[in-house]
This record gives C-alpha cells, sequence and structure tokens, in this order.
C-alpha cells in the first residue's frame, strides 16, 4: 500500500467515524456545535451523519480495493 492510499485509508475511515458518532450520539455533536435541541437539527444532523458515514465508507473501500487489486492487462490477446 502505497503512503497516499494509506492516507485515503486513514481519511475515509476518519470520515467514517465521524458520521457515526453524528448518527448515533446527535446530542454530544449538537452541545460541541452548540445548536439548540430542535427537530431540524435531529434531523439535520442524522442526514450529515449518513452522508459523512457513506463518503468515508466509499473513500476507504476505495483506496483499499485499488491497493490490493492487480491491474488488468488489455494488451494480452485473449487467444492464448
Amino acid at each position: 500500500m502505497t503512503n497516499v492510499n494509506l492516507l485515503f485509508t486513514l481519511v475515509g475511515a476518519t470520515f467514517l467515524g465521524a458520521g457515526l458518532v453524528t448518527l448515533l450520539r446527535p446530542s454530544l455533536v449538537r452541545a460541541l456545535l452548540r445548536i439548540g435541541p430542535s427537530e431540524p437539527a435531529q434531523y439535520g444532523l442524522l442526514i450529515a451523519g449518513m452522508m459523512l458515514a457513506a463518503f468515508g465508507m466509499l473513500l476507504a473501500g476505495f483506496a483499499i480495493g485499488y491497493s490490493m487489486v492487480r491491474p488488468l492487462d488489455f494488451n494480452q490477446s485473449a487467444s492464448q
């Protein structure tokens, strides 16, 4: 795994963790952001948490997949 892949994996894991904290503990995030408890804030934090978690999974997943898969050689003849 190259340094860039490792960086993307760590950034993705960080976003995944932040998204899960936002999804599972919205009161903690509301206190950190100094947002009052309201229904729109609750829904906004749920949406933001899901988007962060999905982005983190996508980023880390593609970085891991890119580092694990051998590239295809399309110049090689299929008749061999």
